[in-house]
């Protein structure tokens, strides 16, 4: 594999092997490296009871893994799908350095899989939000801020 199109065909195929397996939605994903795959992910949600296993983030924690560091700024992204706004957010993260999908997040709502929700409520106020939400105890945890700027030997990321 070298092409765009043969990587998005493998994320597709992760796709449909997940629908098959019954281990998840049908989402894939494949990180790519140097014209060859570091890592690949499907969903996993389901059989792990794991509400951010998705494809997208499978395939980052496993690209990390293999290149044992947190910025895939030289990888692509291949995903199966638009991602959603978890997954985008763990893209940017992690730095990568570019990112094709194939289905649209509208494919995915016209098949139950629906973020509208999450993309509204970050616009909201947070006493507009569905989620109950409260700041607590701000001066308390800033003093964990105050310790990470003063620590000669932090790792930024």
């Amino acid at each position: 594999m070298s092409t765009p199109e043969e990587f998005m065909r493998r994320a597709i195929a992760l796709s449909m092997e997940n629908v098959r397996a019954a281990r998840g939605g049908p989402f894939g994903a494949v990180i790519v490296r140097d014209s060859r795959i570091v890592a690949e992910g499907t969903n996993l949600v389901t059989a792990t009871n794991d509400p951010t296993a998705h494809a997208e983030v499978v395939a980052i924690r496993g690209a990390c893994r293999a290149l044992v560091r947190f910025d895939l700024a030289d990888c692509d992204l291949y995903s199966s799908c638009e991602p959603c706004p978890m997954c985008l957010g763990a893209i940017y993260w992690a730095r990568l350095g570019r990112l094709f999908f194939a289905n649209t997040r509208q494919d995915a709502a016209a098949i139950g899989f629906d973020d509208r929700l999450i993309y509204d409520q970050l616009a909201l106020a947070f006493p507009e939000r569905s989620i109950r939400t409260a700041q607590l105890l701000r001066a308390e945890a800033l003093e964990a801020f105050r310790e990470w700027e003063r620590a000669p030997d932090k790792i930024r990321y």
